[in-house]
């Protein structure tokens, strides 16, 4: 299990890298926004306020972290709401600082974070959807800029497809397997995830569609500022399904009173740009379970078994899959 920094060697570490990208001596402090798979810090530099990012040793190479600040940059270009990469003064994308920590920096983003993991929503019905609706057409828009990308010869990143996330040896490790599931847990994620694959399989054969995704789309990661969205955290991004964003941003919301109509409303935003057939939306409560799923591998080498937030994981995904198995509505639709 990876052991985070402190917060004390995270300032430390902090305080090294924001030099490499021009903070005067004289600057505020770094000012820490949390410290979880990556640390992250706002600093202060010359052109104005940044992100800067600690990495998680051994998720991502530096090769890796490049690739990713390169798809982000290149949106940003095109006019896609999303922070820009910010080289450092010797023009590299990536630091490393010391301990093999790998550090990058980011524009800084405005706005607040629409919700949080596990806390109501509380905007209205019709503000919740409005949001959603924007952002699905923000997805579709990056979706369809992406597809018009050449992407660099050294381009690399991990795979959100069938084996990354169905596999024997899936990228966030093989969830039903978790150290906290029940037998009849264990027996009812791997039922779901048979049933997912069998699913994901038939829509690969009749035409998947599948490229650069941003993997992540979860509340904490969109930024509303007076209704213009941004998204955030591409540090997940990869190649897979498209359908995967949309499920991983209703992921969140599947105890809201009000998700019918904030599933519609994602939908139908995406469609605007990209247009789904009754097949492919058929499917997204599918790719929302596998979410679920997914995140409950996530925790295995981040958090203790028996830790309040895994507990939660595994308890979403076991309802959820408890829903899809029994034929039931998981989307409310």
């Amino acid at each position: 299990m990876t052991v985070a920094l402190s917060d004390a060697q995270a300032m430390d570490l902090a305080q090294q890298a924001a030099h490499l990208w021009g903070a005067r001596h004289d600057a505020p402090q770094p000012r820490l926004i949390r410290n979880r798979e990556n640390a992250v810090f706002e600093i202060a530099l010359p052109g104005g306020p940044a992100a800067l990012r600690l990495h998680r040793p051994g998720y991502q190479s530096q090769g890796s972290i490049a690739s990713e600040l390169w798809w982000q940059s290149a949106l940003a270009a095109e006019g896609l709401a999303v922070p820009t990469a910010l080289p450092t003064l010797a023009g590299d994308l990536v630091a490393q600082l010391a301990q093999g920590r790998l550090a990058s920096c980011i524009a800084w983003a405005k706005g607040d974070a629409i919700g949080e993991g596990g806390v109501p929503l509380t905007q209205s019905m019709a503000r919740q959807c409005a949001l959603h609706a924007d952002l699905g057409q923000m997805l579709a828009e990056m979706h369809t800029l992406t597809d018009g990308m050449t992407l660099p010869a050294n381009f690399t990143r991990h795979r959100w497809d069938l084996d990354g996330l169905l596999g024997e040896t899936p990228f966030w490790d093989r969830f039903w397997e978790h150290p906290g599931l029940t037998q009849h847990q264990a027996a009812m994620l791997q039922a779901a995830r048979s049933q997912l694959h069998a699913d994901f399989t038939s829509y690969i054969a009749r035409g998947a569609d599948i490229g650069l995704i941003h993997a992540d789309v979860l509340r904490e990661n969109v930024l509303d500022d007076d209704g213009a969205l941004t998204l955030i955290d591409f540090d997940d991004c990869g190649i897979g399904f498209r359908l995967y964003d949309l499920g991983t941003a209703l992921s969140q919301n599947l105890t809201e009173p009000h998700l019918p109509q904030i599933a519609d409303a994602l939908i139908s935003g995406y469609s605007r740009l990209r247009p789904l057939s009754t097949q492919d939306i058929g499917l997204v409560a599918g790719f929302t379970l596998l979410r679920t799923l997914a995140s409950v591998g996530w925790t295995m080498s981040r958090l203790p078994a028996d830790h309040p937030g895994a507990r939660a994981h595994i308890a979403r995904a076991v309802r959820a899959s408890d829903i899809v198995l029994g034929g039931g509505a998981l989307l409310g639709r």
